[in-house]
């Protein structure tokens, strides 16, 4: 069981949540986090998060799991600026020290996004920037991150490859980003990963198939590590002959190369 740090100054924990963001709380937490995870995030009482409603959920789930060291009201939750969400936090526009002054005196503090890894395709960079700012030790633990794990189940270069974000909303636009990324793809080798909202998905995938070379070959994975999760991979010619496996609760992660 891990102690309250006995450095003058607290730790920044990065805790993963599971890919499910909080509508599935009849999965097993053990499923997709392993128990050390679990049993840090149950000794925090410091938290910054993007949403305090969806963190003591999840809170809640680990409580069943291992019992929380501090009473679930009791707990000190900051949530990150909507602003933070929308306009991204990682070119270093966003000032997060003030939300870890708890560390400076001697409190461990949990990050924590809606799903996956905190920072990675989620808000959060900020957050770890200031903690080594500020001379905080920081801890990634270990758990889900969609990107690697749709990256694996794909059958492309894992060897080289760029996460991208999210494509152009307007649809001449991410058509053109599309063919960019394609090129790029198939003169180097490198995969390019990029993610999409729900209710964007068929919007996305329609694009693609429109789009890409009948040989490109897209991946698509959406709910890795949940019961319902989806991964194929195939040649964009063979995908136009297929129906969709895509849904509009679950974000997806997009992959093409060759």
């Amino acid at each position: 069981m891990t102690s309250i740090s006995p450095n003058p100054k607290g730790r920044l924990y990065l805790v993963p949540a599971p890919l499910d963001f909080g509508c599935d709380a009849q999965t097993d937490l053990q499923d997709s986090l392993p128990l050390g995870t679990l049993t840090v995030a149950a000794q925090l009482e410091h938290w910054v998060c993007e949403n305090a409603r969806s963190a003591r959920a999840y809170l809640n789930r680990v409580n069943k799991v291992i019992p929380l060291r501090h009473a679930l009201q009791a707990l000190h939750i900051q949530e990150l600026p909507r602003e933070v969400h929308k306009k991204g936090d990682h070119q270093g526009n966003f000032d997060a020290r003030p939300l870890l002054q708890p560390a400076l005196a001697g409190n461990d503090i949990g990050l924590m996004s809606e799903a996956g890894m905190p920072a990675v395709a989620d808000p959060g960079s900020s957050v770890v920037r200031a903690a080594h700012e500020l001379g905080l030790k920081v801890v990634p633990l270990t758990g889900p991150v969609s990107l690697l794990l749709a990256l694996a189940a794909s059958g492309l270069n894992g060897q080289n490859f760029a996460f991208v974000g999210y494509l152009p909303q307007d649809a001449t636009e991410r058509a053109q980003r599309i063919r960019e990324l394609e090129a790029l793809a198939l003169r180097t080798g490198q995969t390019q990963l990029f993610i999409e909202t729900p209710y964007r998905n068929a919007a996305m995938l329609q694009t693609l198939l429109q789009t890409l070379q009948h040989n490109t070959r897209l991946a698509i994975c959406s709910g890795l590590t949940l019961s319902r999760a989806i991964c194929a991979s195939d040649s964009a010619k063979n995908w136009r002959q297929k129906t969709s496996p895509l849904d509009n609760a679950t974000p997806a992660v997009f992959a093409l190369g060759r």
